[in-house]
């Protein structure tokens, strides 16, 4: 593979004669592409050429990252292109409603939904510590700590959320993770006291997560947003944009809250709430790590192999038909 031009640090795999090869050898029942772009493609292709039953899913919404990035005027061809490569599958698997109800829209068939899954022990309340949060916070745990975990693309709107850290007193604000967008991002939150942190894994994400007073998501692009499960599991409540496969997972006002999100007083509104109210936000601690144990992965999992044997069986009789 070779450096995405936005993202040198990750690999773009590319199609080669060895996969059809290894298929096969192999001989698989069924094949199961993840965002057919580039390498799904070739399963794609050897699907269609080995007669090989082929399900889809439909991770990143790619058409929505067109906006941007100056690009938004490709978006109906993207959207024809995907439309012409999973309405080759048998079965198109979305993570959330809205990204079922979107993908019918735009003419996409065959979909259902797919429940994903959250490690409930890597992110665990009780990993919260006074250490990490100093390290959040450059020195000062004291302070209200807005969290923020993932890419720090222009997609995310991470700049959304200046107005949020600048209205309340006192609060400190840790971006975790990197990305093309954050030198920009920098000299945006420059006068703040914002700590880049760069990225953290396993455990170390698990304790930034639990020792944030909030979890704050202003991006539109989700199809279903794990990080949020993440934040949600590690009991960290979570104010986040009403959008995409977003509400899925976050019910106002009981583990979480939800902003318009075109509406910046909603989001700061949202943010002082729960920061002034401790007993609520004990609450919804609580009720957000309750709802992240119901998206195990072994419920995933099997929800998943359960799509696969429909798939097989409904394939098998109708070849013996």
């Amino acid at each position: 593979g070779f450096p995405l031009p936005l993202y040198p640090e990750l690999k773009l795999a590319l199609p080669r004669p060895a996969i059809g090869v290894t298929l096969q050898q192999f001989q698989p029942d069924l094949i199961h592409v993840v965002n057919p772009a580039v390498l799904g493609l070739a399963g794609v292709y050897y699907a269609k050429s080995m007669q090989i039953p082929l399900i889809a899913s439909y991770h990143t919404h790619l058409p929505q990252y067109l906006q941007h990035y100056g690009l938004g005027m490709l978006e109906p061809v993207l959207w024809e292109l995907l439309k012409a490569t999973h309405n080759q599958a048998l079965l198109n698997l979305c993570t959330s409603t809205a990204m079922v109800e979107e993908l019918r829209a735009k003419g996409i068939e065959r979909l259902d939904l797919w429940q994903r899954g959250v490690d409930t022990e890597t992110f665990h309340p009780e990993l919260v510590s006074w250490e990490m949060r100093s390290h959040l916070s450059q020195g000062h745990p004291e302070s209200p700590l807005l969290l923020y975990v993932g890419r720090l693309g222009a997609e995310k709107e991470i700049d959304r959320i200046k107005p949020v850290l600048e209205s309340i007193p006192n609060a400190r604000l840790a971006l975790v993770g990197d990305g093309p967008h954050r030198s920009a991002l920098e000299k945006h939150f420059a006068g703040t006291p914002t700590h880049f942190v760069g990225y953290l894994m396993g455990k170390e994400l698990g304790s930034a997560f639990a020792s944030a007073d909030a979890f704050i998501f202003p991006s539109r692009t989700e199809t279903l947003g794990l990080v949020l499960l993440e934040a949600m599991a590690a009991g960290c409540p979570v104010v986040a944009a009403r959008s995409g496969g977003i509400p899925d997972i976050v019910t106002d006002g009981v583990n979480g809250y939800l902003f318009d999100p075109t509406d910046e007083d909603g989001a700061i509104a949202a943010t002082q709430r729960l920061l002034e109210r401790r007993d609520e936000r004990e609450t919804l601690r609580q009720n957000a790590r309750a709802e992240a144990e119901r998206w195990s992965w072994a419920a995933a999992t099997r929800q998943l192999q359960n799509y696969y044997k429909t798939v097989l069986l409904s394939e098998s009789m109708s070849s013996a038909a």
